[in-house]
């Protein structure tokens, strides 16, 4: 078990998890931000089932930046409820996970 988190977050269009997406690498809260555009999404809200296509972010970071990257999220996000949840990484490749690491806050070699 390592110490990374994937998180995934979904947003309403492409200019948003854009924005999102530079705002948690430039703070350090992620190594890197993959945008999925094009995903659509079944669910229920307000008690009705609803459907919308959204762009889906996946997000490279650690368990012990999850609050914060919650919390970059939850204060930019245009959604009332936004997705946040976080999967561990199990394992993966030495190389990407000492990138990984030393591209994030608190992380070897990464300045803070």
């Amino acid at each position: 078990m390592t110490d990374n988190i994937v998180v995934l977050s979904t947003c309403s269009d492409e200019e948003e998890a854009a924005r999102l997406a530079r705002l948690l690498v430039d703070d350090k809260l992620a190594a890197c931000v993959t945008v999925v555009p094009g995903v659509r999404s079944f669910y229920r809200w307000k008690g009705a089932v609803e459907s919308a296509g959204e762009c889906l972010l996946v997000i490279k970071s650690s368990r012990a930046l999850f609050g914060a990257v919650r919390e970059a999220i939850e204060k930019a996000h245009s959604y009332e409820v936004p997705e946040v949840l976080a999967l561990a990484v199990v394992d993966g490749a030495p190389n990407y996970l000492n990138w990984l690491q030393s591209s994030i806050r608190g992380g070897p070699g990464s300045g803070q």
